[in-house]
């Protein structure tokens, strides 16, 4: 088993628990190296840090960007970064300005559907109002009794042709590469089983075009254990890592007791022919 995760939020951005009882969790869970990687947010890293330091954890800078490329929404999780990167701070400061126009959005497509009072529903949810997102809507649908759990709510609205949900243009890849790349951070393709399912799934081909682009852009690492992949998955991406010659990383995408598919840590072990993410970083310091 892995004793390291590389990609968990707390409630400084779309989680549940604050960054001190979030590395709590982590501790409790045996993990040994921990990254903080909330949406589109660093606010959280320095408490993060602090406690990780109490608890004896090694913890890396982390952040997870939110990227459009062509017709998806992907994620970019930057390990190892500086979050003082002024490239990196102004990028993230403009995405967070477009989340709250997609909320005000949102709560007019819902209303229009005869739900109203989301808005400042989701807000409660949201501890840091910049940050406010689908996970903070679909918290307060629940809380309502329009859905039984959080992630029903995701198959009955928020999602394309359902009620509530917005197109949003996020960052460019090429730019979300660049602020990691920029702050001495590390590129990773996030969670990349989950945009093959769905309705909007990308078929191979155009996975394999997406990976293309991110390593032309710079990108590193390719998630391979991650909390919404099948042990079939960890193979796959595995053996996507080898062809495109990208490091191999790993993470819970932990959320919240009850909400995640994985709690914090002891993911099972990579596939014999990965590469960790972590030699990058080993290497540098060396």
């Amino acid at each position: 088993m892995l004793d390291y995760d590389l990609h968990c939020h707390s409630n400084v951005s779309d989680g549940t628990l604050t960054p001190t009882e979030l590395v709590a969790r982590a501790a409790a869970r045996e993990v040994k190296v921990l990254a903080l990687t909330d949406h589109d947010e660093v606010d959280g890293l320095t408490e993060a840090e602090q406690a990780a330091t109490a608890h004896g954890i090694e913890f890396i800078n982390g952040v997870e960007i939110s990227v459009s490329w062509r017709s998806h929404t992907i994620h970019i999780v930057g390990l190892h970064i500086d979050p003082q990167y002024p490239a990196l701070v102004d990028g993230l400061r403009a995405i967070r300005s477009g989340r709250k126009h997609r909320a005000e959005l949102m709560s007019e497509s819902l209303a229009r559907s005869g739900i109203g009072g989301v808005l400042e529903g989701a807000y409660r949810y949201a501890a840091n109002p910049d940050i406010i997102g689908r996970t903070h809507f679909a918290r307060y649908l629940v809380e309502a009794g329009y859905c039984k759990d959080v992630r029903s709510v995701f198959s009955r609205y928020l999602v394309k042709g359902k009620p509530g949900y917005v197109p949003h243009e996020w960052a460019h890849l090429q730019d979300a590469v660049s602020w990691i790349r920029g702050s001495g951070g590390v590129a990773v393709l996030a969670h990349p089983g989950r945009y093959t399912a769905g309705r909007k799934a990308m078929g191979k081909t155009t996975l394999q075009e997406l990976l293309r682009e991110f390593v032309e852009a710079g990108g590193r690492g390719i998630e391979v254990v991650s909390g919404s992949h099948t042990p079939p998955q960890y193979a796959e991406f595995a053996r996507y890592a080898k062809e495109f010659g990208l490091l191999c990383s790993c993470g819970s995408d932990f959320h919240g007791p009850g909400e995640s598919y994985r709690d914090l840590g002891r993911l099972p072990d990579f596939p014999l022919e990965c590469r960790p993410v972590w030699t990058e970083w080993e290497k540098a310091a060396a």
